[in-house]
């Protein structure tokens, strides 16, 4: 069964919880702190592969969670990190969070971190200093990355066929290729993308087959609409008509119009026009139908007459096809290697100091402190433990904020939330 789409959940691993522990040796005095770090969560990683080629398994497991981290324990002994979690999709697969494309795995064996797993706390051994030298706090470790995550597949092909059901895409496909996608004589026999590689010549191609499109499809009528996702990443286009269609220049247009409304990049994509069905036409026929294509597709178009059943034009086709997706893949590469050139905007020390941001909420008087570093900190801060609780105001005197909370009207009892915790701004 093909399916090229999936929700998944993810849960990259939690860190573990650093340890307070304090050595406990015969004959050695006060012992000092020897609590070991947490280890470190899994990561869920993606990794595109040739042998995967739906997202079916995601439908029957929707969950990926990785491994957590294991807590510290004494004498410094720091917990074992949890293992990543490898994920194998088929190549092409879009990874979306909220909307957003986290991930685009295009090559055989190309991985993508799709959530980090949370870091280890500190133990307390990691606290000891010439004026803290029996340290009791312990930091807990973070939770990892938590969503839901929109999978899609866009087959990787160099040639896609469009046009009307029933126009002799599956019949083409077939006949240059391996290919044995469903043939019959009514519309709609495709119902599923087909893939399938053309040999021409000393090269070869791959090409996408998919249901066939009528008016509206754009808004959702019919298949394919559903699909076109597929022909997105085609160099080339192979536009098939059916050379008894009432109006050829006609059931091009149509087509082209739903192309446009779908995306304004996959209109503009270069294509080859094939007449298809051409075996019981005369000559005459066939070039008044051209010559109606030339005037609705431009005098530049360029079209062949072709019977897949025949074997009629198939080669002049592929040879076609062949030139121009090795002259849009040349473009392409000219493009990503102008993009490599482009220079690399910094931050300046000024915005890079400034990673924090302090505001008051009017409704209940707190005062909100966010930015990813201190909420690191406060997420890692166990706040049932008074001395780590002290440790995070100390941080927050480092960095600034303590000055700019006083500055923005908070004083000692003042309610600071950070990350979804909530301290005063001096000790109770």
């Amino acid at each position: 069964m093909f399916v090229d789409t999936a929700k998944v959940f993810i849960h990259a691993g939690d860190g573990g919880n650093g340890a307070v522990s304090f050595r406990h040796e015969i004959y050695v005095d006060k012992g000092g702190p020897d609590g070991g770090d947490g280890g470190k969560g899994g990561d869920i990683i993606f990794e595109a592969s040739e042998n995967v080629n739906t997202l079916i398994d995601f439908r029957f497991k929707p969950e990926l969670k990785a491994e957590n981290g294991q807590h510290g324990a004494k004498r410094n002994r720091r917990g074992k990190s949890g293992d990543d979690f490898i994920v194998k999709v088929p190549m092409g697969t879009v990874v979306r969070r909220d909307g957003n494309i986290i991930a685009d795995l295009t090559e055989n064996g190309e991985r993508a971190v799709i959530a980090k797993g949370g870091d280890g706390g500190f133990g307390n051994a990691h606290f000891k200093s010439s004026v803290r030298q029996t340290p009791r706090m312990a930091e807990l470790g973070e939770h990892g990355e938590t969503f839901e995550a929109e999978l899609e597949l866009k087959l990787l092909a160099d040639v896609g066929l469009v046009g009307f059901p029933n126009a002799g895409k599956s019949t083409f496909l077939s006949v240059v290729s391996n290919a044995r996608p469903e043939i019959a004589d009514y519309a709609f026999t495709t119902l599923t993308p087909n893939l399938g590689v053309a040999d021409i010549d000393d090269t070869s191609l791959l090409i996408a087959d998919i249901p066939g499109l009528i008016e509206g499809a754009s808004e959702g009528k019919g298949l394919g609409d559903a699909f076109l996702r597929h022909v997105e990443r085609t160099a080339v286009l192979l536009h098939l008509i059916d050379a008894y269609s009432n109006d050829v220049a006609e059931s091009y247009r149509v087509i082209r119009a739903e192309l446009s409304n779908y995306g304004a990049e996959l209109a503009t994509r270069p294509e080859v026009i094939a007449l298809t069905k051409t075996e019981g036409l005369d000559q005459d026929m066939i070039q008044m139908q051209i010559d109606q294509l030339k005037e609705a597709a431009g005098d530049n178009a360029e079209i062949f007459a072709i019977s897949s059943s025949a074997h009629k034009g198939i080669t002049e086709v592929l040879r076609a096809l062949r030139q121009k997706v090795d002259e849009t893949r040349s473009i392409e590469a000219e493009i990503e290697d102008d993009d490599d050139e482009l220079p690399v905007i910094r931050l300046s020390h000024e915005q890079e100091s400034k990673a924090w941001t302090v505001k008051k909420d009017e409704e209940t008087g707190h005062f909100i402190v966010s930015g990813d570093k201190i909420e690191k900190f406060a997420r890692r801060t166990n706040f049932d433990n008074y001395e780590g609780v002290n440790r995070l105001r100390d941080i927050m005197k480092k960095m600034g904020i303590s000055h700019e909370l006083s500055r923005a009207g908070a004083v000692g009892d003042s309610v600071i939330e950070i990350a979804e915790h909530e301290l005063t701004l001096l000790e109770q």
